[in-house]
């Protein structure tokens, strides 16, 4: 049974590489036993999955599998305490909807890895058809943002994409947009009137939507706050807000 030990092996350099988004060209690592039972029972393709040592009776059908010490495994991890386990998961390309129908939420500059994956992982919960996010949010394959995902990008499509176009398709084919900020013509959102189809759009963490989403938007959408904070974390107001169009 043969075990990487050294920190120097080539497999063991390249794979620490993908920890950096400029590297991840068609693969992504995740870490935890979650994330790769998540992973494994969407059907995810797997390029290498590393397993500690004390870990070696499990995942012995697995050709992918490679067996490393635990200084190893923690040089390819991002967690303070490895699971035991990291894999390398091929990324698959995913093609837009026609937005004919369904319900879906736009991430428009979100740069707070923990704040993208909670949203991905709120829209998942809340059985949401896909999320796009803009060329210019946070990386979605972020250890922060996989880990609070909780392997909700497995459950639902995810697109990055420039949003002018994006939006300029879901007007083509008639999907309300719904963007939440505070102006004199946006409405509480316990008033909206009910959609079937959506679009929600959520914005940047301290700019909010841009002035052009606004003029995209069908409707604005603002949550009403009697107490005395300035502003709602965007995730939370976008839970919020997500719930209420159910």
């Amino acid at each position: 049974m043969t075990i990487i030990r050294s920190k120097a092996n080539p497999l063991i350099k390249k794979t620490k590489q993908l920890l950096q988004k400029k590297h991840r060209k068609d693969s992504y690592l995740i870490e935890g036993w979650h994330l790769f039972e998540e992973a494994q029972q969407s059907g995810a393709i797997f390029r290498h999955i590393f397993v500690s040592e004390e870990k070696s009776g499990l995942l012995i059908e697995r050709p992918e599998r490679v067996l490393v010490s635990e200084a190893v495994l923690k040089e390819i991890s991002d967690a303070p305490t490895p699971q035991g386990i990291v894999a390398e998961v091929i990324l698959t390309q995913v093609d837009l909807p026609d937005f004919k129908s369904g319900r879906y939420l736009v991430l428009e500059d979100v740069q707070d890895p923990g704040n993208l994956g909670t949203m991905i992982r709120t829209a998942d919960a809340a059985g949401l058809d896909g999320v796009i996010l803009s060329d210019r949010s946070a990386d979605l394959y972020n250890p922060k943002t996989l880990r609070s995902m909780q392997g909700s990008h497995f459950h639902l499509p995810i697109f990055r994409s420039s949003l002018p176009p994006i939006f300029e398709q879901m007007k083509t084919a008639g999907l309300p947009i719904l963007a939440t900020t505070l102006s004199g013509s946006s409405v509480n959102y316990l008033n909206l009137e009910n959609f079937e189809a959506f679009a929600l759009v959520m914005g940047n963490e301290g700019q909010g939507i841009s002035h052009e989403t606004v003029k995209m938007a069908d409707q604005l959408v603002h949550i009403n706050m009697p107490g005395q904070a300035e502003s709602l974390n965007v995730a939370v107001a976008a839970g919020i807000v997500i719930f209420s169009l159910l």
